[in-house]
């Protein structure tokens, strides 16, 4: 049984699932827009999906608000204020929250930047994935280099004092010297905030079925250790696996989702994550995953495509699956805090783990040796039930 002080802190996530077109790399839940976007429609789905969720975090302040996508920043700037607004009606959010756009470079998303802001977005996260038109044709993006640059200029014109990056490094083909141009190019435009990380290839993509040429895992290493001294040589600290910030500018959002805290997730395949103090359970649900099957059945129970709630041993998992990739590692007085078990739940994993020289357990604190965090995911792995 779960026994929780308070409730950790709350976030809203929002997906939008639609793009220009799908990237050969890309696993999330986004769909290629083929005729128009029903913007309208959409939105009041939006707004129907949070009033089904509102029973379950009444009395509950929102700490920041992310949307993602797909490409969120084909929604218009007023439907975003129409968007907001609802949101504001119906819950509390705190002063000044970090509220986050994903945005694409290209003309048309640039034009509405000054409209985001004046909307109440506060951050943006642009997707730039690499500075080298060869590569980001290879990685079918539908910008090019200087519209990269362009957006990142855009949004600092339009009055955005906080933005991320979104930069990919062990590309097709590419040689080390050219992953760092790439993070050089990225860091020259001073962004706040850089998500800089490795192309994966995921399982249901066009690169899984036809894997491009990647640099292999040696390479890719190198390519992460060197870049990782020129983030540092310029300001930036990495705080978790691919985030890297200026002083006090790391995303709170993500920090939300890392320190396993609760968060509402509306729209198209949208995960939540919500902790009901006063019955001791952790709850997960996920909505309908395809845009038109989600607009017709948003805010009903028919829109919940599924829901479970946690066991101990998957709430210990998840926590470490997300904790675990701060650089700082973690507390056990915030495992106890987020996760509601007692530290004798996690004791003996973390204290096998340390027998083989991945972690150290110094009073409060855990914190990854130099093998934990290069091995991470190795080291992940033996918080799953099996292992115990």
């Amino acid at each position: 049984m779960f026994q929780f002080k308070a409730p950790p802190p709350l976030s809203l996530y929002i997906h939008f699932p639609w793009c220009i077109k799908k990237c050969p790399y890309c696993d999330f839940n986004s769909h290629a827009v083929k005729d128009t976007l029903p913007e309208d429609a959409y939105i009041q789905a939006l707004l129907k999906d949070l009033d089904s969720e509102l029973p379950y975090v009444w009395g509950r302040t929102v700490q920041s608000i992310f949307m993602g996508g797909g490409t969120p920043s084909l929604i218009s700037p007023a439907a975003m204020e129409q968007l907001l607004s609802g949101i504001r009606a119906r819950l509390p959010l705190k002063p000044n929250a970090e509220i986050t756009l994903e945005a694409n470079p290209g003309s048309a998303e640039q034009q509405r930047f000054t409209g985001y802001r004046q909307a109440g977005i506060n951050r943006l996260s642009i997707g730039i994935q690499s500075f080298s038109d060869q590569q980001l044709n290879n990685l079918g993006r539908v910008h090019n280099a200087a519209e990269a640059n362009r957006a990142a200029q855009a949004a600092r014109d339009a009055g955005f004092d906080n933005f991320n990056l979104d930069l990919m490094f062990g590309l097709p083909e590419q040689t080390e010297a050219q992953a760092l141009d790439d993070l050089q190019q990225a860091i020259n435009l001073q962004p706040t905030h850089l998500s800089w990380y490795q192309l994966t290839l995921e399982p249901n993509t066009l690169f899984h079925a036809r894997p491009p040429k990647l640099p292999d895992e040696d390479s890719k290493w190198s390519m992460q250790e060197a870049g990782q001294s020129q983030l540092a040589a310029h300001g930036y600290t990495q705080y978790e696996v691919s985030a890297y910030a200026q002083p006090g500018r790391t995303c709170y959002h993500n920090l939300n989702y890392w320190g396993f805290g609760d968060y509402i997730g509306i729209g198209a395949g949208a995960h939540g994550k919500i902790t009901d103090g006063g019955h001791g359970v952790i709850r997960r649900r996920w909505k309908k995953r395809h845009p038109q099957e989600y607009l017709g059945t948003a805010g009903s129970e028919a829109g919940i495509d599924g829901q479970r709630t946690l066991t101990p041993d998957e709430a210990v998992f998840e926590f470490a699956l997300n904790s675990l990739r701060l650089r700082q590692g973690f507390s056990l007085d915030a495992f106890e805090y987020s996760s509601g078990l007692t530290r004798e739940h996690i004791m003996p994993l973390l204290q096998k783990a340390q027998n083989d020289g991945l972690l150290t357990v110094e009073q409060d604190r855990v914190i990854h040796s130099d093998q934990g965090w290069r091995f991470l995911d190795n080291l992940i792995e033996r918080f799953l039930a099996e292992e115990a």
